[in-house]
């Protein structure tokens, strides 16, 4: 066994010290990070809430007589114009109707005529002959009457002659006294009473006709608006029944949506502010602006609801399907902004960001947030424009710990001690 003598024990000490003097003077990994700068941006304060869309216009066509459909001229599906006819009800009492009520007013203006340019005593004299003339024809049908009831009575004649006998004395004396109260009329009210007479009753039978008419005008139905047929729940041939919708026509040209939104935040919501529309189960996305902010809250769900109007090319969305909503309140020029991931949990509640200074050490710094869009936050304070923010491998990063940063996409590069350790 070799011997160990004084000088061999001290070239071992030195050379242990040596090691650990290297160990302890071995700089600390950095931690690979990706940055971005803070920025000074627009930034907008935005109000979402879910919605349901609602078309621009609607129309339930309701008839106002009830009666079998005659006919439609279009379907479910169809564009239709403002006024275009269609459908037309079953009408032809209708038409006869108003065909009785025009003779009417014929009749009623003829009378006026004739009792404007008449002169009181001449018709009173033609009155006079009437009555006399009406007389002898009643007294010749009664002596008629009488004498065929004898032969009856004698069995010469049959029952029916009897009856014509009997029919026309009854009418020869209602135009005896239909002659003879005409004659009273005459002779016991002035022309000018005559005059006002034949005129209300043109007016009667004139009111009459634009009843008629306008009850034949019903069996038209026309459109209300211009849009498409959403509903047709009859067939020709079946009853149409007055108040029941016998169509439902709706105006997609535009949607509106109507979104119930918090109160609190309804408060900056007014009438005129930006907003975008998205479906909330597909791509579709359209613009538009807000129409209506209801003057009170709904005391069920304490919400208020607001209407945004948008463009609908193509009528995609389709009224009754679920969006999204997202109001422009307020534009915010030149905040200071940053990117989401930047913004981290931080000690005590509250959030913080890694700043990256030059010396490539992370320093955590308490930050107060303002507005958020999808893309940026607003920092009220803790961060400058220009500081370089850590946006990826933030996580876990402890303060005043070295860095390295990357690229986006780019590998981090390892250390000499990771790629196969120091040297021996």
């Amino acid at each position: 066994m070799p011997k160990i003598t004084p000088l061999l024990i001290a070239a071992c000490l030195l050379a242990a010290s040596g090691c650990s003097k290297k160990e302890e003077a071995e700089p600390e990994a950095a931690a690979p990070v990706q940055v971005a700068p803070a920025t000074q941006d627009s930034i907008r304060r935005i109000v979402e809430a879910d919605a349901v869309l609602w078309p621009h216009d609607q129309a339930s066509v309701v008839p106002k007589i009830s009666a079998p459909v005659q006919k439609f001229y279009v379907n479910r599906g169809d564009h239709v114009n403002a006024d275009q006819l269609l459908a037309t009800l079953e009408h032809r009492d209708l038409t006869a109707a108003a065909a009785v009520a025009k003779g009417q007013v014929d009749q009623a203006e003829a009378n006026l005529r004739s009792t404007e340019l008449a002169q009181v005593p001449d018709s009173v004299v033609k009155a006079q002959t009437d009555v006399q003339a009406a007389q002898q024809q009643m007294e010749a049908a009664q002596k008629m009457l009488d004498s065929r009831q004898n032969l009856f009575q004698d069995g010469a004649l049959p029952q029916r002659q009897v009856e014509e006998a009997r029919v026309q004395y009854a009418q020869g004396k209602a135009a005896y006294d239909s002659a003879r109260e005409h004659l009273r009329v005459l002779e016991t009210v002035g022309r000018a009473e005559q005059v006002k007479t034949a005129q209300a009753q043109v007016a009667s039978a004139r009111a009459q006709q634009q009843s008629a008419e306008a009850q034949l005008a019903y069996a038209e139905i026309h459109s209300p608006i211009g849009g498409v047929i959403a509903d047709r729940p009859l067939w020709a041939g079946e009853m149409a029944s007055a108040g029941n919708p016998l169509l439902t026509v709706m105006d997609i040209s535009s949607v509106v949506a109507r979104a119930n939104v918090p109160q609190a935040q309804a408060v900056s919501v007014k009438v005129g502010d930006a907003a975008t529309i998205r479906q909330t189960d597909g791509g579709l996305e359209a613009s538009g602006k807000v129409i209506v902010v209801s003057p009170a809250t709904d005391a069920a769900s304490t919400t208020v609801q607001v209407w945004v109007e948008a463009n609908n090319p193509g009528e995609r969305f389709k009224p009754g399907a679920g969006v999204h909503v997202s109001i422009v309140v307020e534009t915010i020029h030149n905040a200071t902004v940053a990117p989401p991931a930047a913004i981290l949990p931080g000690d005590e509640g509250g959030v913080a960001v890694m700043v990256v200074g030059a010396d490539s050490t992370a320093h955590q710094k308490k930050v107060e947030l303002g507005v958020r869009e999808p893309d940026k936050v607003q920092i009220l304070s803790g961060v400058a424009p220009g500081e370089q923010l850590v946006v990826v491998g933030g996580i876990g990063l402890e303060d005043k710990a070295k860095v390295r940063v990357v690229k986006p996409g780019e590998a981090p590069e390892k250390s000499e001690e990771e790629k196969g350790g120091k040297e021996k």
